[in-house]
C-alpha cells in the first residue's frame, strides 16, 4: 500500500477482496480522507442510486444527502436520505466498519422497515384520496415519470414516463406562456409554484383542467438536478367555477336591463354592501360617499309618513319566512322637500339566519326605483275616470240630441237629416280629441271642418272671401270642446238653411281671442268668441225656441260657464260667447318629463 500522504490508499488488489467488493449484493462504498470522499463504489451502490459506480468515485459523501433530508452523520451510522439520479430521496441506514489503512468500507441498505414502508404507503393513499398525482422530471433525459394516479390523469398508462416535450405540447395554447412564465420565476427565485391550465389527454383527445404543484431539486453546488410535484384534475371545479361565473353575469344583465340595484345589509353591525351601479344611482350616490346604514336610512331618506309601514313590512319578514316585500318614498342627497322631488322605492330580499331558528344574520336584496311606475299608474287612474266622464257626458249629448231633434222635427226625413248632421259633428270632435295626446282639440280645425264646404277660398282674415277666421291658436280641452264643437255646428246649419250661408252674397266672420285676467290667482284665461253674419235673408228673431237654440244657451252656459249673448239684427245674426278656459292637469300629459 502506498503511504504517501498526499495520496489516496490503494485498495486492495486481492483477488478475492476485490470480486467479493464488486459482486456483494448489498451496496458499499470504500471511502477515503477527511471529507470522507467515494474511493470505489460498488454496482449494486450505482444500481440503488441510478449512476454508474465510476460516476461515484471521488465525490465526497456529502455530495449525496438529499436536500430536504437527513444529512449522513459524522459516525457514518444511522438513518440518511440520498439523492438518487433523478433527484428523487431515497432513505438509506448506514453500517460502517473500521478504518484499515485510511480506508473505511460503509454498507448502504434502502430503508424498507415496517414503519417506513407503512409512512410510505400512507403518503400514497393520502395523495391518491385527495386526488393528487406524483410526478418527478429528471433533466438528464427530459422524461416525467408519472405515478399511476398522475398518469391516469393526463390520459397515459400506468407507468409511463413520456418525455416534457409531449406533455407541453398538450398545454393549452393559451397557458403555455403563462405556465412557462410562473415555473421560470419559482425556480429562480427557490419557491415552489402552482399554476392551473387546460390539458389535452393523450387517451381521449379531451380537454381537462389540470392544477399543478411543483418545486425545483438542486445539487449543493447549486445544479438543476430535477423537479418533483403533485397535480390534480380540477375540470369539474373550473367548469362549476365558470358556471357560477356565467349565472352571475346573467343575473347582473338582468338586473341592469331591470334597472334592479343588489345589495347586502349584516345586521348585528348594521353596514350595507351595495353590488352594482344601479344602487348608487337610486340613492344619488357616489362610492366615496360611501353606503348607507339602516339606521341612516330610517332617521334622514325614508318619507316620515312611511316609516311605520316599512318597519311593520321588516318586522312581518322578520317573524315570518324571512322574505321582505317593502314600499317607501325616498329623499335623494341634494333632493327638496316638495312632493316631486320624493322618489318611490319597492324592495325585496330575504333574512339569512345562523341556524333554522338562529338570529338574522343579513338581508339580500333587490330595490327599483319605481317612481315612474307609480306616476304612470296614478296617470292611468286619472284617465279611467276622464273616460267615464266623457262617456256619461257623451251619451247624455246623444240622450238630448235624439229627444230634442225628435221634439222639433217636422218629418222623420228632416229629423234623419238633423240627427245625423249633429251626430257626425259630435264624433268628428271626438276624433280631434283622440288624435291628440293632450286630449284637446283646436278650434280653428273645428271651424274649418264646419264651414268648409261653404268658403269659396281660404278662410284666412283678410281674405275678403266668404268665410273668415281671425284668431290665435286655441286648443280647447275635452271637457269644454265637446260642447262649444256642438255649438259650431248648429250656427253652420242654421246659417245655411236660413242665414248668411242660404244665398250666394251672404258671409261670415268669426273673431275670437283669450283675455287674462290677473286680479286674484283663482282667475283663469277666457275665451272671447265672436260669429257675425252679414249679406244674408233678413233675419227675425225665432217664434219657438228650437234644439239648436237651447243648446247654445243652455249647454254652453251649464257645461262651458259661458257667457252668451245672441242679436238677431235684420241684417244678420251676431252671437257672442265668453268663456273661461279651465286649468289642465298635468298628471294628463303623457309627454309629462317624470
Amino acid at each position: 500500500m502506498d503511504q504517501r500522504p498526499d495520496a489516496a490508499p490503494d485498495l486492495p488488489d486481492d483477488p478475492l477482496s476485490r470480486f467479493a467488493f464488486e459482486g456483494a449484493p448489498v451496496a458499499l462504498a470504500c471511502l477515503t480522507g477527511a471529507d470522507r470522499r467515494i474511493a470505489a463504489a460498488n454496482p449494486a451502490l450505482g444500481a440503488l442510486l441510478g449512476l454508474a459506480p465510476e460516476a461515484l468515485v471521488g465525490r465526497p459523501l456529502a455530495d449525496l444527502d438529499h436536500p430536504h433530508g437527513r444529512e449522513s452523520g459524522p459516525d457514518l451510522a444511522g438513518e440518511a436520505y440520498w439523492r438518487r439520479a433523478d433527484g428523487s430521496p431515497l432513505r438509506v441506514r448506514l453500517r460502517t466498519g473500521p478504518e484499515r489503512d485510511g480506508l473505511r468500507v460503509v454498507a448502504v441498505e434502502p430503508e424498507v422497515d415496517g414503519a417506513a414502508a407503512a409512512r410510505a404507503e400512507h403518503t400514497h393513499l393520502a395523495l391518491a384520496s385527495a386526488g393528487l398525482g406524483e410526478w418527478s422530471w429528471n433533466p438528464a433525459d427530459g422524461r416525467v415519470a408519472l405515478s399511476d394516479r398522475a398518469a391516469a390523469i393526463l390520459g397515459h398508462p400506468a407507468g409511463a414516463t413520456p418525455a416534457w416535450a409531449d406533455l407541453r405540447d398538450a398545454v393549452g395554447r393559451d397557458d403555455l406562456e403563462r405556465l412557462r412564465a410562473t415555473v421560470q420565476d419559482a425556480v429562480a427565485k427557490g419557491l415552489p409554484y402552482a399554476v392551473e391550465m387546460r390539458f389535452r389527454r393523450s387517451s381521449d383527445g379531451q380537454e381537462a383542467w389540470i392544477s399543478a404543484r411543483g418545486q425545483a431539486l438542486r445539487a449543493p453546488d447549486g445544479t438543476l438536478t430535477g423537479m418533483i410535484g403533485v397535480l390534480q384534475d380540477v375540470t369539474a371545479r373550473e367548469e362549476s367555477r365558470r358556471a357560477l361565473h356565467d349565472r352571475e353575469q346573467r343575473l347582473r344583465v338582468a338586473t341592469t336591463v331591470a334597472a334592479l340595484g343588489i345589495f347586502e345589509w349584516h345586521v348585528l353591525d348594521d353596514q350595507s354592501l351595495w353590488e352594482n351601479e344601479r344602487m348608487w344611482e337610486i340613492f344619488d350616490r357616489r362610492p366615496q360617499d360611501g353606503t348607507i346604514s339602516m339606521r341612516e336610512f330610517f332617521r334622514r331618506v325614508v318619507h316620515p309618513e312611511d316609516k311605520a309601514g316599512f318597519r311593520a313590512a321588516v318586522a312581518a319578514a322578520l317573524h315570518s319566512d324571512g322574505v321582505l316585500h317593502a314600499t317607501a318614498r325616498i329623499r335623494r342627497a341634494g333632493d327638496g322637500m316638495a312632493a316631486q322631488d320624493w322618489r318611490t322605492i319597492e324592495m325585496a330580499g330575504r333574512f339569512e339566519r345562523d341556524g333554522a331558528a338562529g338570529l338574522p344574520r343579513r338581508l339580500i336584496g333587490v330595490v327599483a326605483d319605481i317612481t315612474d311606475r307609480r306616476l304612470a299608474e296614478e296617470r292611468q287612474s286619472l284617465l279611467i275616470r276622464e273616460l267615464h266622464h266623457r262617456v256619461k257626458n257623451t251619451l247624455a249629448t246623444v240622450q238630448a240630441i235624439v229627444g230634442s231633434t225628435a221634439r222639433t222635427a217636422s218629418s222623420i226625413e228632416s229629423f234623419y237629416e238633423a240627427f245625423v248632421g249633429r251626430i257626425m259633428s259630435l264624433a268628428h270632435t271626438h276624433s280631434v280629441l283622440t288624435e291628440d295626446v293632450w286630449q284637446t282639440a283646436s278650434l280653428r280645425s273645428l271651424l274649418e271642418n264646419e264651414l268648409r264646404p261653404y268658403a269659396d277660398g281660404t278662410m284666412q282674415a283678410g281674405s275678403g272671401g266668404r268665410i273668415e277666421l281671425d284668431g290665435p291658436a286655441v286648443d280647447l280641452p275635452s271637457e269644454i270642446a265637446v260642447p262649444i264643437g256642438m255649438a259650431i255646428h248648429e250656427l253652420t246649419t242654421n246659417a245655411a238653411k236660413y242665414g248668411a250661408l242660404s244665398n250666394r252674397s251672404g258671409r261670415v266672420r268669426i273673431r275670437w281671442s283669450v283675455e287674462t285676467r290677473v286680479e286674484t290667482e283663482a282667475d283663469r284665461p277666457r275665451l272671447r268668441f265672436h260669429w257675425q253674419e252679414s249679406g244674408g235673408p233678413p233675419v227675425a228673431p225665432p217664434t219657438r225656441q228650437g234644439f239648436g237654440s237651447r243648446l247654445l244657451q243652455r249647454v254652453l252656459t251649464t257645461q262651458v260657464q259661458a257667457e252668451v249673448a245672441t242679436d238677431y239684427a235684420p241684417d244678420g245674426l251676431t252671437l257672442t260667447m265668453l268663456a273661461p278656459l279651465p286649468a289642465r292637469n298635468a298628471a294628463l300629459n303623457p309627454l309629462a318629463t317624470l
